[in-house]
């Protein structure tokens, strides 16, 4: 896993409430186990018509949300199912972060575990962000700082482990590698 210690990007909206999973990545694609290609299919059934072409007027469509590495999401984002493909789909499009004023636990966990830095955000600082669309943000994950154009500041919280692996780029098996030695000298006192 790439360490994640900033995040500079323009925002791309995606206001609908309760957003769950199979709206991210729909089941029929979960059929595969690696995580390259799940970008084509993220939000598949909002993106694209009935006949495969995509659908202009689709958020992700536009020709603004193109580069945008920061998803501003409605309240409730990520609910539904446990599904590790979603945060995979929304990496392979580009996202690198998501923000709502409430995001399901579930998605929560599996996005951090996989590099996808889920924020929450409170309720005022959420609207703010809903009513600029395409706002520059510098999301620094080690101090908890989301900072607008301007210099203002929003902060949030991560989990204080989940915070470390991102920034070090490593994910929960590879905190243990790095640990591998001290695991061993505790075990042979025990053998």
């Amino acid at each position: 896993m790439t360490p994640v210690r900033h995040i500079h990007s323009r925002t791309v909206l995606l206001p609908h409430e309760n957003i769950d999973t199979d709206r991210i990545i729909p089941a029929r694609f979960l059929t595969t186990t690696t995580r390259v290609g799940l970008g084509r299919h993220a939000f598949r059934d909002w993106r694209y018509r009935s006949d495969g072409t995509p659908d202009p007027e689709f958020v992700l469509n536009r020709p603004e949300a193109i580069g945008a590495g920061i998803l501003v999401a409605g309240r409730n984002f990520g609910c539904g199912s446990s599904r590790e493909h979603a945060p995979w789909a929304l990496l392979d499009a580009g996202f690198r972060a998501v923000i709502s004023s409430e995001i399901a636990d579930i998605f929560r966990s599996n996005a951090l575990k996989n590099g996808l830095v889920a924020i929450t955000v409170a309720a005022p600082e959420h609207r703010f962000l809903l009513r600029h669309p395409g706002i520059e943000l510098r999301i620094d994950v080690a101090a908890g700082e989301i900072t607008l154009p301007d210099g203002g500041r929003f902060g949030f919280s991560l989990d204080a482990f989940a915070r470390h692996c991102l920034v070090e780029g490593i994910d929960q098996l590879g905190f243990l590698l790095r640990h591998d030695a001290i695991i061993q000298n505790y075990e042979e006192q025990f053998a």
